[in-house]
């Protein structure tokens, strides 16, 4: 057997372990607290043993992310997509085309900024296309009672989703309590009025311990997802990172993976790896394999 079909089979044999890892019981299921050991761990799985992982998703992240079985991906892939626009320069024109598209493809949700709320949701009256606004954007820096405000205002205004962003220096600072009331505020907010909180740990600024932390404070938070990426860092979505996050929160709890999904390979790829909401300003081409989209940045 030649060299090249020697590492193929190392790499297939390696993945198996790590998707009977994350998939068994011992591995996602249920929370546990930051510095806490994985049960029936072996080495291989993300929370723990991040090295390893990383380097198997680098060596042969097809496999991993297909799971062995391209047929665990759906082939429906608009219902996963928050079809999204968040550059500052969006214009009314630009908004109503976006929420053209997302009835026409009947996508999960439009995400945008706060102040064309109440715009989007006019346009999508009646239809199944959620609206989603960003709260604390695109840095986190804000204070946990601004952040609330933020997001009551956009949900009476007719958002039904909140995407807000931690505050990414309060949690590099191990400042935990507070991080974890940051979110827990705008949970409070959103579930008063029976909308989702998904938080944004901003994933390329991070550690793979802080993004574990991250993870579990929204958890203790009550917050309905974690997402990787404002899409405005350095880095977006990986397939590692969904996997990671994915097997911190368990399988209950929704996974957002955002910020340079531009392909549908891209979309199957972070499904595979757990996530459960995509966020792409490129929805229009994924579904038709087409050129047209709204913005490659958002």
């Amino acid at each position: 057997m030649s060299e090249r079909g020697d590492r193929a089979q190392l790499i297939e044999a390696i993945t198996r372990e790590v998707v009977a890892t994350l998939s068994g019981p011992g591995g996602p299921g249920a929370p546990r607290s930051p510095g806490d050991e994985c049960r029936d761990c072996r080495g291989a799985c993300a929370a723990q043993c991040a090295d390893r992982v990383r380097t198997v998703v680098a060596g042969g992240a097809d496999r991993i992310a297909h799971r062995g079985n391209p047929d665990d991906v759906p082939d429906d892939l608009a219902r996963f997509i928050d079809h999204t626009l968040l550059r500052p320069d969006a214009t009314a024109d630009d908004i109503d085309r976006l929420c053209r598209e997302a009835k026409d493809h009947r996508f999960a949700a439009v995400c945008i900024n706060p102040a064309w709320v109440r715009r989007a949701a006019v346009a999508l009256r009646g239809t199944p296309v959620a609206v989603a606004s960003v709260v604390g954007f695109p840095f986190g820096a804000t204070t946990p009672d601004v952040k609330a405000a933020e997001a009551r205002r956009a949900i009476r205004d007719g958002a039904t989703e909140i995407d807000m962003v931690i505050n990414i220096g309060a949690l590099r600072s191990g400042m935990r309590d507070l991080v974890r009331e940051d979110i827990a505020r705008v949970s409070d907010a959103c579930h008063e009025s029976g909308a989702l909180n998904k938080v944004i740990i901003e994933a390329a600024l991070l550690s793979d311990e802080e993004k574990v932390v991250a993870c579990r404070l929204a958890q203790l938070a009550r917050a309905d997802f974690v997402k990787t990426s404002t899409g405005y860092a350095s880095g977006g979505a990986t397939v590692f990172d969904v996997a990671l996050m994915r097997e911190t929160v368990g399988p209950r709890m929704g996974v957002k993976a955002a910020g340079g999904i531009r392909t549908a390979e891209d979309v199957r790829e972070m499904i595979a790896a757990g996530a459960t909401r995509i966020g792409a300003s490129a929805g229009v081409r994924i579904v038709t394999g087409g050129d047209r989209q709204a913005s490659e940045q958002y």
